[in-house]
């Protein structure tokens, strides 16, 4: 069993727009993975946002969801009190919701990677001090 792989947007809408600039880096690594990738419903908000003009890709989405590809393994509620000391903690970032969410999910799921094209989270800190392993394109 591999290390679980937390999914940021930039990544997953790479993945789902062949238009993308990212796509074929954010395909290849999407290939490497042999568990599902885990996300929030922030995430997802997001994609579906910047994605909303592209009906190939809210249909992959969808099809990822229901195969099982693609995993919402975050309940807001649940951290409600982590995600706003973090993004307190990260204000002049300032740390969105999504960014909140994927790093709470970085401590919560052991060993995991958070897959991500967001430099930001070069800064962030999960558990308070240490580093988030990632998952980043070099450019």
């Amino acid at each position: 069993m591999g290390a679980p792989v937390v999914l940021d947007t930039g990544p997953l809408v790479a993945f789902l727009d062949r238009n993308d600039p990212w796509h074929e880096w954010a395909c290849a690594q999407v290939h490497e993975f042999t568990e599902p990738l885990l996300t929030c419903e922030a995430v997802l908000s997001e994609c579906a946002h910047l994605t909303a003009s592209s009906d190939p890709a809210s249909r992959l989405l969808h099809s990822m969801l229901e195969s099982g590809g693609l995993r919402l393994a975050f309940d807001l509620n649940d951290h409600l009190q982590a995600i706003a000391q973090l993004m307190a903690k990260y204000q002049d970032v300032p740390m969105s919701l999504a960014d909140a969410c994927l790093v709470r999910m970085s401590e919560v799921h052991d060993r995991s990677r958070v897959f991500t094209m967001d430099s930001d989270f070069k800064s962030y800190r999960r558990n308070s001090r240490q580093t988030i392993p990632l998952i980043y394109p070099a450019r």
